[in-house]
């Protein structure tokens, strides 16, 4: 009767432990977000060259300049490419590099327009690219955004008519990322038309909490480098 006493409490007592020591490795979101945020700051000055599987340099990101949302636009709202400025919106946690600025006129309020754009996605937790655009294979299926500015707020979602780009197909969601509709405030939605036109281009660091489903849940941020171009009526 004692032995079998014994056994039962030590039984208990093992899956206690057991519990305890699940609990203790167990991640809770405010630690995943401290984990996002060092993995941010470190990536801010890692000098990181984004590479392609053959070892080719994709985008050489390098030390960020970090500038506010106060120098910004006294810089007429535009970053400094030559000093490698990141603009950092502090209510979002987003930062955002105008490399272009871009053809055309900015979406003006009630307006709506049909972007194609084209991408670059690194996740900066594993230190990896995730998924891209710029490649030949999705040179005639673009991703193609359907997005309308209401009063300085935009809304948006991928067009899969033709049966959707690279960021559609690989999340399987029309929902475009937040993050992604923060330049339209910036930039200019044109096409080029003159030899010297140039499309607009911005690079980004995006939060999980401004990012596609899979960043929101797995709690990583991502950097991207995105192209926007006016799509042909």
């Amino acid at each position: 009767m004692c032995k079998r006493f014994f056994i039962l409490h030590f039984s208990l007592f093992m899956v206690l432990c057991a519990v305890i020591s699940s609990c203790s490795k167990s991640e809770t979101y405010a630690d995943q977000k401290e984990k996002e945020r060092k993995a941010i700051n470190a990536f801010l000055s890692r000098d990181v060259a984004i590479c392609a599987n053959d070892g080719d340099t994709i985008v050489h990101v390098g030390h960020i300049n970090v500038i506010t949302e106060e120098q910004f636009h006294r810089q007429d709202s535009m970053t400094d490419v030559s000093k490698n400025e990141y603009v950092l919106f502090s209510g979002t946690g987003i930062y955002m590099q105008i490399v272009r600025k871009g053809a055309g006129e900015k979406l003006a309020h009630g307006q709506s327009k049909r972007v194609i754009t084209r991408y670059i996605e690194y996740n900066i937790m594993s230190d990896s690219l995730q998924s891209r655009s710029d490649v030949l294979y999705y040179s005639t299926t673009p991703d193609i955004i359907d997005i309308t500015n209401s009063y300085g707020t935009f809304t948006a979602s991928f067009n899969i008519e033709n049966g959707g780009g690279a960021f559609y197909r690989i999340y399987n969601s029309t929902a475009v990322p937040q993050g992604w509709l923060v330049p339209f405030t910036y930039v200019c939605i044109g096409r080029q038309i003159q030899a010297d036109d140039k499309i607009a281009k911005v690079r980004m660091i995006v939060p999980h909490s401004q990012g596609q489903a899979n960043a929101q849940s797995g709690v990583y941020p991502c950097f991207y480098e995105l192209t926007f171009q006016e799509m042909r009526n």
